[in-house]
């Protein structure tokens, strides 16, 4: 980092240098500006991300009024349409505007690479299923009103997917020549997912339209299978270790889905829904569903004391067996070259439930606050106000957003200037810390100085830091993005 910051510094200071100058003479009135080519403004200029260009609320203070503050059921919820990230739609239902897709985008990536590590192989299935699949499997009926169901100008029965067992085992059973060799055969999507909500509460933490990565793995034994389970749940959890969430794998019931074990991914949270039953002297946890509510003694351990808590449920674990490789006859040639049945597992993140949930357990009352990784935008620039005698700082923090993007190649597309500076800079601060930028650099005065500082506001921990140049470029460049 360190000779990035020599070698691109001094250049980007030089050019700043120049910049002002040209600044200052074309205010004194001097002739000479005239004698700088028109390409020299619009050569090699790239756009800066403006705060004023983003597609959300231009003033916080205006929305969330009172009128509708009897809507706002959570923390997530009320932050998340103050800070234009998600309008409402329908019941259950929402927008998701720019800043909010960039972070999904984000979380997608890190899913992704967790997903790939352990070979995980990406594809998309139908929304539209057949209802002749969910009959087959009997869950046409076990799902009731929960599953969102239509017909076709002809009369024939669909329902919007909630999950895609039915569907997946069918589209493995008809690969004729699957081998055992091609085993364990781990498939997933990142899709919208519907479920007919009686009612829908909490924002995006229980809609009616939703995403949600859903993977199925095919395997070739039992013990095969309990190998692929624990190792999806490893990377679950390794997922969440690197999004600064700390969540909790629970024991659970195996509901609607089946099969013989099920575990949940659940952040410990007042708002949520589950409620949990914690060993303080071993690792076991569960959801009380799955045991007695007044139970007090640990299983596990036999010594420790169940403790009741309550969780965001985030994630969803099952291993299957053959209850949908055997109906579906999702078959493989095993080493004898004979036709053996697949032992199945599905495992389930909500990927914009993980995005509110954790603005709900990370924020304060007056601002989101982001795991890093899933920032919209990394960093946040400042300039003075207009009309404040700084027009020459002004110029720096423009200048400064295209700096730290040559600087920190990372950084690039993550940093955007905001623009209105018709607003003092209390006003834009509160602005940003609602908005949870996590890094704000007010460039102010000292800027300007002979070693430049420019005052850093780190938002996660609520600490301010003086900094110069390097100091600057060596705090950021810790920045970890995806």
């Amino acid at each position: 980092m360190e000779p990035v910051m020599h070698q691109v510094w001094p250049r980007v200071l030089q050019r700043l240098r120049r910049t002002l100058i040209l600044s200052k003479r074309n205010h004194s009135g001097c002739a000479e500006h005239t004698a700088v080519p028109a390409s020299t403004h619009s050569r090699h200029i790239r756009p800066t991300l403006l705060v004023s260009r983003i597609y959300q609320p231009t003033s916080l203070r205006d929305v969330g009024q009172e009128s509708r503050q009897g809507e706002m059921t959570c923390k997530s919820q009320r932050l998340m349409q103050q800070a234009g990230l998600i309008h409402p739609s329908n019941p259950g239902c929402y927008y998701y505007l720019p800043a909010t897709v960039r972070s999904m985008e984000k979380l997608v990536r890190v899913i992704d690479q967790e997903m790939h590590g352990i070979g995980g192989q990406k594809l998309d299935m139908p929304s539209l299923c057949s209802a002749d699949l969910w009959k087959t499997s009997e869950r046409w009926d076990l799902m009731g009103k929960e599953l969102l169901r239509l017909k076709d100008r002809h009369g024939v029965d669909y329902c919007l997917g909630p999950t895609h067992e039915e569907a997946v085992t069918t589209l493995v059973a008809h690969q004729a020549h699957l081998s055992y060799k091609q085993l364990p055969l781990l498939l997933y999507q990142i899709t919208r997912k519907f479920r007919d909500e009686p009612k829908p509460r909490f924002g995006l933490l229980r809609g009616r339209e939703f995403y949600m990565k859903d993977m199925y793995s095919f395997d070739v034994s039992e013990e095969a299978a309990y190998q692929t389970y624990e190792s999806v749940c490893q990377a679950y959890t390794r997922l969440f270790a690197r999004l600064g969430l700390r969540c909790v794998q629970v024991q659970a019931d195996t509901g609607n889905i089946g099969g013989k074990l099920s575990h949940e991914f659940q952040l410990p949270a007042d708002i949520g829904e589950d409620r949990l039953l914690v060993c303080g002297d071993c690792s076991f946890s569960a959801n009380v569903e799955t045991m007695s509510s007044d139970r007090t003694d640990c299983p596990q351990c036999k010594t420790g004391t169940l403790v009741e808590s309550r969780g965001i449920e985030v994630g969803h674990t099952f291993y299957l067996g053959k209850k949908y490789s055997q109906v579906f006859n999702a078959t493989f040639s095993n080493a004898q070259n004979k036709p053996s049945v697949a032992e199945m597992g599905c495992y389930g993140l909500g990927v914009t439930r993980i995005l509110a949930a954790a603005i709900e357990v990370m924020s304060t009352e007056e601002g989101i606050r982001w795991p890093g990784l899933l920032a919209p935008y990394q960093v946040c620039v400042l300039p003075p106000k207009k009309g404040s005698k700084m027009d020459e700082v002004a110029v720096l923090a423009d200048n400064l957003v295209h700096t730290l993007g040559e600087a920190l190649p990372g950084l690039r597309g993550e940093v955007v200037l905001d623009d209105r500076t018709q607003m003092t800079i209390g006003k834009r601060l509160k602005d940003a810390s609602r908005l949870g930028y996590p890094y704000v650099i007010v460039v102010g005065q000292g800027a300007l100085e002979e070693t430049p500082r420019f005052e850093v506001i780190c938002q996660q921990t609520g600490e301010t830091m003086f900094l110069g140049q390097d100091g600057l470029l060596d705090l950021l460049g810790r920045v970890e993005t995806v």
